[in-house]
């Protein structure tokens, strides 16, 4: 069995490996080659804790495995990330456990790459402004990969704890765009594209907002409970996903359905845009919504990535198991 420790994923994918990674992995959704299996997701009742597993098989990859791990929102004070995860792949053909590997970055790195293919297909190809909600660990990644898409001029952002935005103004300023704290009322007016990753359980940004055109990447539910916009804004905006099952169960789509302002049947999976089977964004008034819920194939995709790329330079641990 080969291990593949959290510390050596950094030096073995970039953005751009994740990014093509995941790209290739909706594309095999939408072709019916690939399927996730039901989310297990719980509150421990522990430590304030969210825990569970995402698993999957890809049939043209041969991709088959899960992903076990949480939030612990106390992890910070411990100079821990709060997002703990460890992917399992296992062999196809027998079923034995054939690597296990360190699934903390790879999860920043395949949620990052998910918002900006959102981006690369919905976002108008004139979009200027970029509208940060969320301040955590997961925001600048979210940046960094949005960066690669669009020549944005500025970027505006918001969080629950202003302080907290110093991340991002760092971040913006190392790749030389202009940063500005703003409210939230200010940054759906002005933003072209807004990207949303807090761990919120009530609505943050509101349909009267947001600008005709925007296109709005929601990356913090994933869970039943969570919110990050209105219901009512969901219903007004062409909602595209990761996986229509978890959209309307776990997702941000979650509250709308229930309301009935939305119907499982109007939300288009983004693989089917990849594929060039769904037009995507239609007009540049239209407001695009990526309700990115985070699926399993993701994570075995680019653990598999870096098992490979891990065996290639010689660094994987095998191990009898």
């Amino acid at each position: 069995m080969i291990i593949v420790p959290e510390q050596q994923i950094a030096g073995l994918l970039t953005r751009s490996d994740c990014f093509t990674t995941v790209e290739k992995v909706f594309a095999s959704m939408a072709k019916g080659s690939a399927c996730n299996f039901p989310v297990v997701r719980e509150a421990i009742g522990y430590a304030d804790a969210l825990y569970g597993f995402k698993s999957g098989f890809d049939r043209e990859s041969l991709a088959l495995g899960l992903k076990s791990g949480g939030f612990w929102p106390g992890n910070s004070a411990k100079g821990l990330t709060n997002h703990q995860s460890t992917v399992f792949l296992f062999d196809a053909d027998t079923g034995r456990c054939r690597a296990v590997v360190g699934g903390n970055l790879l999860t920043a790195l395949r949620t990052a790459a998910a918002s900006a293919i959102s981006i690369k297909y919905l976002a108008r190809k004139d979009a200027k402004v970029l509208g940060m909600i969320g301040a955590g660990h997961q925001s600048v990644f979210q940046l960094r990969a949005a960066l690669d898409q669009r020549s944005f001029e500025r970027i505006l952002g918001w969080n629950f704890h202003p302080e907290m935005l110093g991340r991002i103004e760092t971040e913006a300023q190392e790749r030389g765009v202009p940063f500005e704290a703003v409210e939230l009322d200010r940054l759906g007016a002005e933003s072209d594209v807004i990207i949303t990753i807090t761990s919120s359980f009530a609505p943050i940004l509101k349909a009267s907002q947001v600008k005709p055109g925007t296109h709005l990447a929601c990356m913090g539910t994933d869970t039943k409970g969570k919110q990050e916009v209105e219901a009512e804004l969901v219903a007004a905006a062409t909602i595209f996903t990761d996986e229509v099952a978890q959209s309307v169960t776990i997702g941000e789509a979650q509250h709308a359905v229930a309301k009935g302002l939305l119907t499982e049947q109007a939300i288009v999976g983004i693989g089917a845009v990849i594929n060039g089977a769904h037009p995507g964004r239609t007009t540049a008034r239209e407001i695009t919504m990526f309700d990115g819920t985070g699926v399993g194939l993701q994570d075995l995709a680019v653990a598999s990535a870096a098992v490979e790329r891990a065996i290639e330079r010689g660094i994987a641990l095998d191990i009898d198991f």
